[in-house]
C-alpha cells in the first residue's frame, strides 16, 4: 500500500518549488511545456493549464499516450469536453447559475441548461495562465489571477497549479487558491480523460475500476445534486470492489457521471480515491487526494470527436476521475462548504501512481 510520508506532505504544504528558478511568461501567448523522467513523458500548455499527453510503458515496455486530446490549440479553444484542463473557479455544476453569500445573490454565467458548468462560458480552462516555474525533469507551475466579477464570481482570486514528478512513477498535482478581497466559492478540478490502453485504442468498457466510496450525491434530471447522500450498495454505482466499467452501465441512462463521497482512508494523509486497470496493456493508475469527493465520468457525451494522431473518439473513449468538493455545495448547507475567505488558502492535492504488470 502506498503511503504519503510526512516529508512528502511537507513538500506539498510548504511548496516544493521554493528553491527553483522562477521565470514569468510575460508575452501572454500560448506556449508548450514538457516534463520527462524515466519512462514518464508529459506535455502541457498554458492554455487552460492543460495536460496534453502522458506517454508511459505497458507490461511489455511498449510506450503509448494514455490521455485523450487534440492536435491543435484551435481544437482546444472550441472544446466542450474539457480535455486535460484545469477547471475553475468552481468545477462541476451550480444549480440555477446563482448562489447567495453574505446576504447577496450572485448571478453567474449560465452555460448548461440554465446552470453553471465548470466555471461558466469562459472558466479557467479557457484562459491563458502564466508560467511561474518550469524544470523539465521536475515540475511546471502555472498561475492565474482571476478578477472580481469574472463569470459572476465575487472577489479577486490568485490561483496556481503545479504538476510535479514524485519519485520514478508518480505525478503530483498541487492546486492552490487565495482570495484577495472577498469571500468566494472555490472548487478546482483536473479534467483529464484516461484510456490506459492508449488514447486511440477504442473504449474503456473493459477497464476495471475500484472507487473507495460508499456513497454518492444523487442528482436530478439536470445533473444538479438533490442535497441527499445515497449508499452505493446494491446499485450500479458500487465500485467498492474492482469491476469492469461496462459490467452494469446498461442499467444507467447511458453513462456514469456522478460525484462519489470518498471514504476516509485510515492512517493515510490523503484519501485513497480510485484504482483503474486495463487488462490488455497491464497499465494501472492509482489515485490519492485530500478532497472529499470525486466525479466519475465515462465520457458518454463523446460522439465522433476528432482527436489527436488521427483518432476519432466515440462514446466511452475515456475515464475522467475529478477529485473535488461536492457539486453545487453553495446551494446546499448540509454539504461541506467550498467558501474560502481572504486570509484562508484553498489547497487541493492529487497523486497519481502509474505501473504496469
Amino acid at each position: 500500500m502506498f503511503k504519503v510520508s510526512p516529508s512528502l506532505l511537507l513538500c506539498f504544504m510548504l511548496g516544493l518549488l521554493l528553491h527553483c528558478e522562477a521565470h514569468e511568461n510575460k508575452h501572454n501567448k500560448i506556449e508548450f511545456y514538457e516534463l520527462k523522467r524515466g519512462n514518464m513523458h508529459l506535455n502541457f500548455t498554458n492554455y487552460g493549464a492543460t495536460i496534453l499527453s502522458l506517454r508511459i510503458p505497458d507490461k511489455y515496455g511498449k510506450i503509448a499516450d494514455v490521455v485523450l486530446g487534440y492536435d491543435s490549440i484551435n481544437a482546444y479553444k472550441n472544446d466542450t469536453s474539457y480535455f486535460g484542463a484545469l477547471i475553475g473557479r468552481v468545477a462541476n455544476r451550480i444549480g440555477g447559475a446563482k448562489f447567495i453569500l453574505g446576504g447577496k445573490t450572485y448571478k453567474l454565467s449560465a452555460n448548461d441548461h440554465g446552470n453553471t458548468l465548470h466555471g461558466g462560458t469562459q472558466g479557467f480552462s479557457d484562459v491563458l495562465w502564466k508560467v511561474k516555474s518550469h524544470k523539465k525533469h521536475s515540475h511546471v507551475t502555472f498561475t492565474y489571477h482571476s478578477f472580481d466579477g469574472e463569470q459572476g464570481f465575487p472577489g479577486k482570486l490568485v490561483v496556481s497549479v503545479t504538476y510535479m514528478f514524485i519519485g520514478k512513477n508518480k505525478l503530483g498535482v498541487k492546486m492552490i487558491a487565495k482570495p484577495v478581497d472577498k469571500a468566494t466559492p472555490v472548487n478546482l478540478a483536473q479534467h483529464t480523460y484516461w484510456n490506459l490502453r492508449g488514447h486511440n485504442s477504442g473504449d474503456i468498457l473493459s477497464h476495471t475500476v475500484q472507487i473507495f466510496a460508499s456513497q454518492i450525491t444523487p442528482v436530478d434530471n439536470n445533473l444538479i445534486p438533490t442535497g441527499k447522500l445515497q449508499s452505493v450498495k446494491g446499485t450500479p454505482y458500487d465500485f467498492l470492489e474492482p469491476k469492469e466499467v461496462g459490467s452494469r452501465i446498461h442499467k444507467l441512462p447511458g453513462l456514469y457521471d456522478i460525484n462519489y463521497v470518498l471514504d476516509k482512508t485510515p492512517k493515510l494523509h490523503f484519501n485513497k480515491v480510485a484504482i483503474v486497470k486495463d487488462p490488455v496493456s497491464g497499465r494501472k493508475m492509482e489515485l490519492w487526494s485530500n478532497q472529499l469527493g470525486v466525479q466519475y465520468y465515462t465520457s458518454g457525451m463523446l460522439n465522433d470527436t476528432k482527436g489527436k494522431d488521427g483518432a476519432v473518439y466515440h462514446k466511452y473513449a475515456g475515464i475522467a476521475l475529478e477529485t473535488q468538493g461536492f457539486p453545487d455545495s453553495v446551494n446546499h448547507l448540509n454539504f461541506p462548504s467550498q467558501i474560502v475567505n481572504p486570509g484562508e488558502v484553498y489547497k487541493h492535492y492529487m497523486i497519481y501512481r502509474f505501473t504496469a504488470s
